[in-house]
C-alpha cells in the first residue's frame, strides 16, 4: 500500500512550500536572479537546501513558478486598467503606463523579470508574458481602429513593437530615470498615430 500524507503533513509541506516561494520572491526583489541561488532561498526560508529541493528541482524550477506568479499579478494588473472607462486609444496607454508605473515601484524585479541574464526555461516564460501583453494592447489596438481613432495598421504588429519599446525603454531607466513615466504616454500615442499625439 503507497504511503499517504495525513492532513497534517501536507498543510506543513504546503506552509514550506509559500515560505520557499516567499524567500524566492524577496531574494529576487533585492537581488535579482542571479542572487536567488536555492542555498540563499533555504536560508531565508530558514529551512535545509534539501527541503528547498523536496518542492523544487533545482532554481530555474523555482523562478519558473515564482515568475508565473509574478507575472500574473503584473498581467491582471495591466487587465484591470485596460478596462477602465475611456476610448479605445486611452486603455493603450494605460496598459503600457500602468505597466511601467509597476515596474519602476520595483526596479530591480523588474530588471530580474524584463532582461536579467536567465536560464532558457525563464526566457521561455518571459515570451509568454510578453505575448499575454502584447494580445491585451492589441484587442484595444484594434477597436482604436474599428472605431476609426487610429490609423489602419496591424494591431498584433503595432502591440508588438510597443511592448519591445517599452521594455527596452524600461531596462536603462529602472533605477535612474525619474522621467519615463511622464515620457511614455505622448510616445505611445505617436506610435500609435493618435491624432492626441
Amino acid at each position: 500500500m503507497p504511503y499517504r500524507r495525513t492532513p497534517q503533513v501536507q498543510a506543513r509541506l504546503d506552509a514550506q512550500r509559500a515560505a520557499v516561494l516567499r524567500a524566492a520572491a524577496e531574494l529576487l526583489a533585492e537581488r535579482g536572479y542571479a542572487g536567488c541561488s536555492v542555498a540563499a532561498v533555504a536560508e531565508r526560508a530558514g529551512i535545509a537546501t534539501g527541503s528547498v529541493y523536496r518542492h523544487f528541482p533545482g532554481k530555474a524550477e523555482l523562478v519558473v513558478e515564482l515568475f508565473r506568479g509574478v507575472v500574473g499579478r503584473e498581467v491582471a494588473a495591466v487587465r484591470e486598467a485596460a478596462a477602465l472607462p475611456g476610448d479605445p486609444v486611452d486603455r493603450v496607454a494605460a496598459v503600457f503606463e500602468t505597466f511601467a508605473e509597476r515596474a519602476l515601484k520595483a526596479p530591480r524585479r523588474a530588471y530580474a523579470l524584463l532582461a536579467e541574464p536567465v536560464d532558457p526555461p525563464i526566457e521561455a516564460e518571459r515570451v509568454v508574458f510578453r505575448r499575454v501583453f502584447r494580445d491585451v494592447a492589441a484587442e484595444h489596438i484594434a477597436e482604436g481602429v474599428r472605431t476609426g481613432l487610429l490609423p489602419p495598421q496591424d494591431a498584433v504588429f503595432t502591440a508588438a513593437a510597443l511592448v519591445g519599446a517599452v521594455t527596452e525603454m524600461l531596462v536603462g531607466p529602472l533605477t535612474t530615470n525619474d522621467d519615463t513615466a511622464a515620457e511614455l504616454r505622448p510616445f505611445i500615442l505617436r506610435a500609435l498615430g493618435s491624432r492626441n499625439a
